[in-house]
């Protein structure tokens, strides 16, 4: 069984993502509205078709500015899924939107860089029941892979994976606390 990142070494799809995206520490308010639009649009499909899609879906979304995505109306979700570049689930774009929202709510207490960093470190289970009871369509698998994405959670890369070194030599979040933390 090969790993994820021996998959990405041979798949050019793939190959980007994996070393200059996942697993990287990230703060930027809308490519963490992106990032978490990516995971959404994810569920019950494969990531390859997400990553054929996603300079398609950052178009379509505006860049994923979170002002313009929360306020997108009737109009806006009907165009969305009216575009051929974006996976047309209106469920999924109407959660992304309510994210947006929600992301901008927590701009009171300093934003959603904040808030992750306010609630680090959690187990998987408890991210997860935090992330249902703030946002919308975040399944345990989802927020899970959000994590890793942004390096709040390890296990994007192999350790003996040269991005995993590069990754560890940024600090990231994950490195900063006891691993017995992510086992529970």
């Amino acid at each position: 069984m090969s790993t994820y990142c021996q998959y990405a070494a041979e798949n050019p799809v793939h190959r980007h993502y994996h070393d200059f995206d996942y697993g990287f520490p990230l703060e930027q308010e809308n490519l963490l509205l992106e990032r978490l639009a990516l995971e959404i649009f994810q569920a019950g499909l494969s990531w390859d078709l997400i990553l054929k899609k996603r300079a398609g879906i950052f178009k379509a979304f505006e860049g994923f500015d979170v002002d313009r995505v929360a306020g997108y109306g009737q109009g806006d979700t009907e165009r969305l899924l009216g575009n051929a570049d974006i996976i047309r689930n209106k469920l999924k774009v109407a959660a992304i939107i309510h994210n947006a929202n929600c992301m901008i709510t927590m701009r009171e207490q300093g934003g959603f860089t904040a808030w992750l960093a306010r609630h680090h470190p959690l187990n998987r289970q408890d991210w997860v029941k935090l992330f249902k009871k703030t946002f919308k369509f975040t399944g345990g698998e989802i927020v899970n892979e959000f994590l890793m994405s942004i390096a709040y959670l390890p296990g994007s890369h192999e350790p003996s994976c040269t991005v995993f070194k590069q990754i560890e030599k940024l600090d990231p979040p994950w490195a900063r606390v006891d691993p017995a933390i992510f086992t529970v």
